[in-house]
């Protein structure tokens, strides 16, 4: 009896190398989104309430164009203690629904110390898993209080694994300064910052021009 033949359909070359060249031309952000997605479940169920009653990272009003402020206050991020892992889904679950749109970011760089410093690793981490709506809809990124430590960081990481926000980075000597951008109501932060500000800059060392 002779064995039925088998049935061998074969794709055609060309056909095969297109497929070949689409995955490995597929960009590490399209691999992120699958890995984003999941973070993103994981956030929206999991208890993040360790990382959340830190009071680090928060949205804190408007600017004078509406957009979200997003606030994180240097010195209360225990880097070296925090839970990493939940620090990112946190991060996540306040951010998605606020980087649909335009949005802003200052971080308080105040009074931190090398216990509050995240290191290149983890930055590149949670840059590479963020996908591009937060690279795009992110408009100014403020530092406020830099120190010559938080300048170097900023050139080396926007130069060499974030360029696309090089130019949204901007670093502010003073509270104040921020007003040009939102109003005073509209920011909140710790006393501490406040009251670091007065004693290294004086009391209204910037007046913000009238908005037209």
């Amino acid at each position: 009896m002779e064995r039925p033949k088998m049935l061998r359909v074969e794709l055609p070359e060309t056909d095969m190398f297109a497929n070949l060249v689409k995955f490995f031309r597929m960009s590490s952000d399209e691999f992120d989104e699958s890995r984003y997605e999941k973070l993103l479940r994981r956030a929206r169920s999991e208890d993040l309430s360790e990382v959340s009653g830190i009071g680090c990272l928060y949205q804190s009003g408007v600017d004078r164009l509406g957009r979200p402020v997003v606030v994180f206050i240097g010195k209360w991020f225990p880097f070296n203690k925090v839970n990493l892992d939940k620090a990112l889904l946190y991060l996540i679950d306040l951010l998605d629904p606020i980087v649909r749109g335009d949005y802003v970011i200052a971080y308080f760089h105040t009074l931190t110390t090398s216990q509050n410093y995240p290191t290149f690793a983890w930055l590149k981490e949670v840059y590479n898993v963020l996908p591009y709506k937060y690279k795009k809809n992110l408009k100014a990124f403020y530092v406020i209080h830099p120190t010559f430590w938080t300048k170097m960081m900023t050139w080396w990481f926007t130069t060499f694994m974030a360029p696309a926000i090089k130019q949204k980075v901007h670093n502010l000597a003073g509270v104040e300064f921020l007003y040009s951008v939102m109003a005073p109501d509209q920011l909140e932060i710790p006393a501490f910052i406040t009251e670091y500000d007065m004693t290294i800059n004086g009391f209204r060392y910037f007046q913000p021009a009238a908005p037209t």
